[in-house]
């Protein structure tokens, strides 16, 4: 947000100027008063309550839910019913699915009887499906009107709809029968019949798709709404572009944190509450903690290989690393392709292949690197002895085979998790990581005892 304009809201707040305030605040954009807000958090009732009602519904409905839990919270009864009234159907239900109980409640007795019908209909959708994104407010049209008579019902119907670039066409029970783009109205004879500019080429939601199946749809599909459906193909409501942008930014947000090793936040990170901050985390530092327990115990095992050849221990950092990086490299790659729709849980034998190849090129690549390390460092010290090529090829080989083995660990295991029905995020890079490092000393161990027995164990 440009400076200036926080300097002068700040100046009028200051003089209690309220009625410059309004004027000045009611001519910002949209996205500038949102911007005030969050700056301004402690302003953020004042602002509201300045702003014609148009405008406080358009800025309430782009807030995040802390903030208009907050306002909600401290609002005049007066201003909140009419904000609530006004309130899209669809931005309705997003803020009672994340409100309390008893929040609702009390939010819906300000309804008025049909508005809280639908609103108990929508929510009585599952959480994460597009019923609970849809709005019922949409234009509908039948295949035997005229262009005109369609027209006409757009200018007494449209200002209550979503969006009027997309008009649908329904027969005398609700079936949708397709949809037309509002220009191909606009630019058809008058009397052409609405059925005559249909194509056939529909694409529709079912109610009860998973909101991530509707945002593989839309970008497949150049649409800004898209109708959706029950099982007898009946016209429910519509999923608009808005929505479904607002829905994959909360997808994208809490896979990068599973990604990360945490629970997804439900907050932004500075409203959080420290303790519950760190209850999101805490549960998989200690599962991973555990794992890595399991690296001590693998240690252990091997304890009397590297008591005979100490310089085995140089490098068990330099192997487990690498097994480390390259399974959260393949782990990160498979999460994004599975939550882009670009790869399905029958691609896995074909993921597995291309994971094998590139985990033989990328761990000979790293072997190789390993193996002259050796070699140029033996030209300047007597470190590893004698026996410098075994314990180069020691290195060499188990880097081949660690980098292979968390290559196919941390690509397959987000397609197991899948097929499981749990969230492929929940394969964190962390927790690939501690798996291969676990399994690679192992590796690395029985390696070593292939090209050292009898020489250095």
């Amino acid at each position: 947000m440009e400076k200036l304009v926080l300097d002068e809201v700040i100046l009028l707040l200051d003089a209690e100027n309220d009625r410059a305030l309004k004027r000045y605040i009611n001519e910002l954009n949209i996205s500038e008063v949102e911007e005030l807000i969050d700056e301004l958090p402690q302003h953020a009732v004042k602002f509201i309550e300045t702003l014609s009602i148009k405008r406080a519904v358009n800025v309430f409905r782009i807030l995040d839910f802390p903030t208009q839990e907050k306002i909600i919270a401290k609002l005049q009864s007066n201003k909140l019913t009419e904000i609530i009234r006004q309130l899209p159907p669809d931005d309705r239900t997003a803020l009672f699915s994340e409100l309390k109980g008893e929040a609702v409640k009390k939010l819906l007795i300000l309804l008025p009887d049909a508005d809280r019908k639908e609103a108990l209909v929508l929510l009585g959708y599952e959480e994460e499906s597009v019923g609970r994104l849809m709005t019922p407010d949409f234009i509908a049209v039948k295949t035997d009107w005229t262009v005109e008579r369609a027209l006409n019902h757009i200018r007494r119907y449209g200002k209550n709809s979503e969006t009027i670039d997309v008009v649908y066409v329904v027969d005398k029970d609700g079936v949708l029968l397709d949809d037309i783009r509002i220009r191909e109205i606009l630019l058809s004879d008058p009397e052409a019949k609405i059925g005559d500019l249909t194509d056939s080429r529909l694409i529709a939601l079912h109610v009860n798709d998973p909101q991530e199946e509707a945002i593989n749809v839309f970008k497949m599909n150049n649409r800004v709404a898209l109708p959706v459906v029950d099982d007898q193909n009946i016209l429910l409501g519509i999923v608009t572009v808005d929505d479904i942008l607002w829905i994959a930014h909360e997808e994208y947000t809490e896979d990068m944190q599973k990604v990360g090793g945490t629970e997804a936040l439900d907050q932004p990170y500075l409203d959080m509450p420290l303790l519950k901050l760190v209850k999101k985390r805490v549960g998989w530092l200690v599962i991973l903690f555990f794992g890595e327990m399991f690296t001590a115990t693998a240690m252990s095992h091997f304890e009397g290989e590297i008591e005979k050849a100490v310089v085995l221990a140089l490098f068990v950092p330099l192997i487990i690393s690498s097994g480390g990086n390259s399974g959260s490299q393949a782990s990160t790659l498979i999460i994004q392709a599975l939550a882009l729709g670009e790869i399905k849980l029958t691609d896995w034998w074909r993921v597995m292949r291309r994971e094998i190849i590139s985990g033989l090129l990328l761990g000979l690549t790293l072997g190789l690197i390993g193996f002259l390390r050796i070699a140029v460092w033996t030209s300047f010290t007597p470190m590893y002895g004698p026996h410098w090529v075994l314990i180069g090829c020691t290195v060499g080989v188990a880097l081949v085979g660690v980098v292979l083995w968390g290559s196919l660990a941390g690509s397959m295991l987000p397609i197991v998790l899948k097929k499981l029905g749990a969230d492929p995020a929940s394969s964190s890079a962390p927790f690939v990581a501690t798996l291969v490092d676990v399994t690679g000393l192992i590796i690395y161990f029985t390696v070593a005892m292939m090209f050292l027995r009898d020489v250095l164990l």
